[in-house]
């Protein structure tokens, strides 16, 4: 009974690390999603492939959209509550699409934040990544219910 009460703040302590681990990572891959294609192009001239596929190899490129779709669900998994499911799941795409919106409003001006195309956009990326880590939430919920029965 002792080891389990021991065991506890360490494996809280694992999550945490994972957890902020994970947005790190998926930070990254969302800030590297929203540079440019042309961008890349001018970047690496050397490379055959980065204008279509950015920075990465062609054999790993294919797998950088399933992490993006991956790592938001993990981060719901491993978190103990809703809120921060929810919220650390988010937390990338809110960092990319404010840095996004600046480097937007430098080139097209300040309406770009009002208009349409843009605000649908920048909502539905946020919806998906919420969506995704609820769902990660709610697997973990299942599981732990299904173990605790």
């Amino acid at each position: 009974m002792l080891r389990l009460g021991l065991q506890a703040p360490a494996q809280s302590k694992n999550r945490s690390i994972g957890v902020f681990a994970l947005v790190v990572f998926e930070t990254l891959l969302v800030l590297i999603a929203l540079i440019p294609t042309r961008d890349w192009a001018r970047l690496l001239p050397n490379s055959a492939t980065a204008s279509q596929d950015g920075p990465f190899p062609p054999s790993i490129a294919i797998v950088v959209p399933l992490l993006l779709y991956i790592i938001p669900t993990l981060v719901g998994f491993l978190c103990r509550n809703w809120q921060h499911a929810l919220f650390y799941a988010t937390l990338p795409a809110w960092i990319g699409l404010g840095l996004f919106v600046i480097a937007a409003n430098s080139k097209v001006g300040i309406f770009y934040l009002v208009a349409a195309d843009s605000v649908s956009a920048n909502v539905s990326v946020l919806e998906l990544f919420a969506i995704l880590g609820a769902i990660g939430w709610l697997a973990q919920y299942i599981f732990k219910r299904r173990n605790s029965v």
